[in-house]
């Protein structure tokens, strides 16, 4: 199983998910128009910045843990990841919705995070321009919310307080990828383009990469479904 750890881990984390679409009282699969639409407008855009980085050094990949089939660079995993993990992500965040109708920020906490995040986001982003991954990461994520906050804060008061919930599943399986529990990384990192800080084993740029992936497929999924009403 280790020889394949990264296509275990994909199937692990979607595996439930994918099961509990069918609940009754859920119905995820109802989303799916809108989800795998929204998943490939993200690739579109996630995964050229990927191929370019994996050629670049930026980043890439034990092979001892690999399938060995790979698409334009990438391994077949890693384009299994920008499925696998926002499909689980997303049913996490319509089942708390689901559940929890509640959960959600106020319009003034929303500005007050919206302003903190930004400014964090923007001042490193100035001191770290040569930083490739962290540059990157930072100005999508940068662009994205100023964007969702115009057009519409109510996805930010829904989205925010469950992506702080689906950061833990995220961080696990990340640690794994990273050499969390394990004797060697799955996915390495060029230190010298990112800010060298990690949560345990994984760069802090990784929260953010989860924060501009995953709001992108939830604000595109949120665009679609009004579309379709109207």
């Amino acid at each position: 199983m280790l020889a394949h750890l990264y296509f275990w881990l994909n199937i692990a984390s979607v595996g439930v998910p994918f099961l509990f679409s069918f609940h009754p009282k859920l119905k995820f699969y109802k989303y799916w128009k809108f989800l795998f639409p929204s998943i490939a407008i993200m690739m579109a855009i996630f995964i050229p910045w990927d191929i370019i980085f994996t050629k670049n050094g930026f980043w890439g990949f034990n092979e001892n843990y690999l399938l060995g089939s790979k698409l334009f660079g990438l391994p077949l995993e890693e384009w299994l990841f920008f499925i696998c993990i926002p499909y689980a992500c997303l049913f996490t965040h319509y089942s708390l919705q689901y559940f929890f109708p509640k959960f959600k920020l106020s319009v003034k906490a929303v500005d007050v995070i919206y302003i903190m995040l930004q400014t964090v986001l923007i001042a490193t982003l100035l001191y770290n321009y040569n930083r490739w991954y962290t540059a990157v990461n930072f100005a999508y994520a940068i662009l994205l919310l100023g964007l969702v906050y115009n057009y519409d804060k109510n996805i930010l008061q829904v989205f925010l307080p469950s992506f702080l919930v689906i950061l833990i599943p995220f961080f696990l399986v990340n640690g794994v990828l990273t050499g969390s529990w394990i004797e060697d990384e799955v996915v390495w990192y060029n230190n010298s383009e990112n800010l060298g800080i990690r949560i345990g084993t994984v760069p802090i740029e990784d929260s953010i990469y989860a924060l501009g992936m995953l709001l992108s497929v939830f604000a595109l999924m949120e665009y679609f479904s009004r579309k379709k009403r109207i």
